[in-house]
């Protein structure tokens, strides 16, 4: 049975919408009549007319419904903002004097003849357009993800990660999933969410995918995931979450670190450059400039960040073990200024500050062979090149308090044999709050979770 069919003899079918056009082909019929289908967003009485801005998926159109046309007129006495409706009306250009240039649809309007209300909206809690603080925006999330700010975030966040997997399998990494369930903690240390699990045993969810990158590096040697992780350290910043998404890749047969942020940096680029090309309005919107991308990004050890931080903006961190978030600024606007860059690669951190698996640099093992990427004034990436060797590994274990057996699953990856390899970890939520300057990391997760929220303010 074909789907016209159906709808016509289906008892539960009101109407079509097999001709319904996309608001941002109206033009198409203008002189002709057209469906549309979307919310009111705004709704204005002028004399015995109504005047309405109808949207969909695709962008915004002007209705009128004129005097003469009783019956549209009647239903649309009720009709309020957030209605769903079907409008059916001729497509006609509007007068020269009416005419919008920089505004979609600016030179039509639809004269409505037919309206069929889908759904009605009760009182609205604001205005969608209103600007409320960040607690109101989350709690009227639902709402609140219709506005244009935030579907242009997370256009630009699709984009990332559409990029992201676009640029790694030109380089041959093969994507997998990663569990999130695991049996212990992959960073030996961070805060783990425990789960009740089988036969009165505990699991935790997943702080990382690290391990089982790791693993896939010895199957396929290049592997990559876009994994779920979950954080239990109590934060309550603007630049933490519990629940984030980690873009996590894996290479092995690489020298050193610097072939993980060769690739790394590729990736970057090309995350930008089709950002910038798609999403062009989402950088007038937030009345940003583009991200700065030089031909290489700046490379600085740690120790180098500290003496310019000590030298060009009197900051007193030479010798500190990690970059503060001010430190992370800092940096950022000196090589904005003397590199004409937006990102910045941090290398060489103390190896006991780093996780069990980082490779020690053989010149001088205080120092890992890691790195992080900061851009804009933030850490949006970590990565370093791993240890490969068994026994090496069992022993760093031992020497951090913690026992092998209960890394046993992961460890056969190097009992039987691994390259040497490296990856990197870079948070979505971080890059895009970064891409478009938002203060909050929140704005930049669509259902955000912390330490006092799970989609209702826990205190509540």
């Amino acid at each position: 049975m074909g789907i016209d069919v159906w709808y016509e003899k289906s008892e539960y079918a009101i109407f079509s919408f097999m001709n319904r056009t996309y608001i941002k082909d109206l033009k198409a019929s203008v002189g002709k009549e057209a469906s549309i289908s979307g919310w009111v967003d705004v709704r204005r009485d002028q004399g015995k007319m109504i005047f309405f801005e109808f949207r969909d998926v695709t962008g915004k159109v002007q209705g009128v419904v004129l005097p003469n046309n009783k019956e549209a007129l009647e239903i649309c006495k009720e009709v309020r903002p957030e209605w769903v409706l079907t409008m059916t009306g001729m497509v006609n250009k509007r007068p020269e004097k009416n005419i919008q240039k920089d505004k979609q649809n600016g030179d039509i309007e639809l004269e409505v003849k037919k309206v069929e209300i889908l759904s009605k909206a009760q009182e609205l809690p604001f205005e969608l357009s209103a600007e409320v603080n960040i607690d109101t925006y989350l709690d009227y999330l639902p709402f609140t993800l219709r506005t244009e700010r935030a579907k242009k975030i997370f256009k630009v966040q699709e984009t990332i990660i559409q990029s992201f997997r676009e640029v790694l399998k030109e380089e041959s990494f093969v994507e997998f999933q990663s569990p999130v369930l695991v049996g212990g903690d992959a960073e030996g240390g961070a805060a783990a969410f425990k789960v009740e699990y089988y036969y009165d045993q505990v699991a935790f969810l997943a702080t990382s995918p690290q391990f089982y990158k790791q693993i896939m590096a010895g199957v396929y040697e290049r592997s990559f995931c876009t994994a779920k992780v979950f954080r239990a350290e109590k934060h309550a910043t603007t630049r933490h979450l519990s629940e984030v998404v980690q873009m996590d890749f894996e290479m092995a047969f690489i020298k050193d670190h610097r072939d993980v942020m060769a690739v790394l940096e590729k990736v970057t680029k090309h995350i930008v450059k089709n950002v910038v090309e798609k999403h062009s309005d989402a950088f007038e919107y937030f009345k940003i400039e583009a991200p700065l991308v030089p031909e290489r990004f700046p490379v600085f050890s740690l120790r180098e960040a500290q003496e310019i931080l000590e030298k060009e903006c009197s900051l007193k961190c030479i010798g500190e073990p990690d970059m503060e978030p001010e430190h992370e600024r800092q940096i950022c606007e000196w090589a904005k200024k003397k590199h004409g860059s937006d990102f910045v690669f941090i290398t060489h951190f103390p190896t006991k500050k780093r996780a069990f698996y980082t490779y020690a640099d053989p010149k001088n093992p205080e120092f890992s062979l890691s790195f992080d990427l900061l851009f804009r004034g933030m850490e949006i990436n970590s990565g370093s090149q791993r240890m490969h060797d068994y026994d090496a590994l069992v022993k760093k274990l031992r020497s951090r308090g913690l026992d092998p057996e209960k890394f046993a699953f992961y460890l056969q990856t190097f009992k039987y044999g691994m390259p040497p390899h490296g990856g990197c970890s870079t948070g979505l939520e971080r890059i895009t709050a970064r891409m478009l300057n938002l203060a909050n990391v929140k704005e930049a997760a669509l259902f955000p979770r912390d330490m006092n929220r799970i989609d209702n303010l826990l205190s509540k």
